[in-house]
């Protein structure tokens, strides 16, 4: 699946953006809030890539995917969904380098994953799951459509947690 939107073209990530996505996760305010600690090797960026998003895709037929932007032609960043066994449920994400914060990019990225959520799918929700502080991370969701109905404690991380239904869409 290859997605294109105005100004992105979202296609399955493969181990090739590994250098790429290790830059984007240098900068400490990329990896700020991501419940993560970020990625500190390049090895661990390949395997997170080999044995997370690939393995997703693998296992569940979707999962996060690599965002290239087209005025440039660079990997930005990721979004996508992703199944998250542990809370049964699926999760959309994104992460994307700072200079392309603030544009609309994060909503632009997500918009399609949920048509495909609910439309492909059939998924009765999708969650979204955010560090309190990271004010511009709830307020994409929001602007998607996304409510905020619970904070609780997830990977050792206080997160809010905001869902959208298909009616919201």
């Amino acid at each position: 699946m290859i997605i294109e939107t105005e100004r992105l073209i979202i296609r399955p990530t493969t181990l090739e953006d590994a250098e790429a996505a290790y830059q984007v996760n240098q900068d400490p305010e990329v990896s700020r809030y991501t419940c993560d600690g970020g990625v500190k090797t390049r090895e661990e960026i390949y395997a997170i890539l080999k044995n997370t998003t690939l393995a997703d895709y693998k296992k569940y037929g979707y999962g996060r995917m690599s965002v290239i932007y087209k005025p440039e032609n660079c990997y930005i960043g990721f979004c996508g969904l992703k199944y998250l066994p542990d809370l049964d449920t699926v999760d959309i994400g994104y992460r994307f380098a700072q200079r392309y914060w603030g544009q609309g990019i994060a909503t632009e990225a997500a918009r399609p994953f949920i048509r495909f959520g609910f439309e492909t799918l059939g998924l009765k929700e999708i969650i979204g799951l955010v560090v309190p502080e990271n004010t511009a991370s709830s307020s994409v969701l929001k602007k998607l459509g996304f409510r905020l109905v619970d904070l609780f404690e997830y990977d050792e991380e206080t997160v809010e947690k905001y869902i959208i239904f298909p009616e919201n869409g």
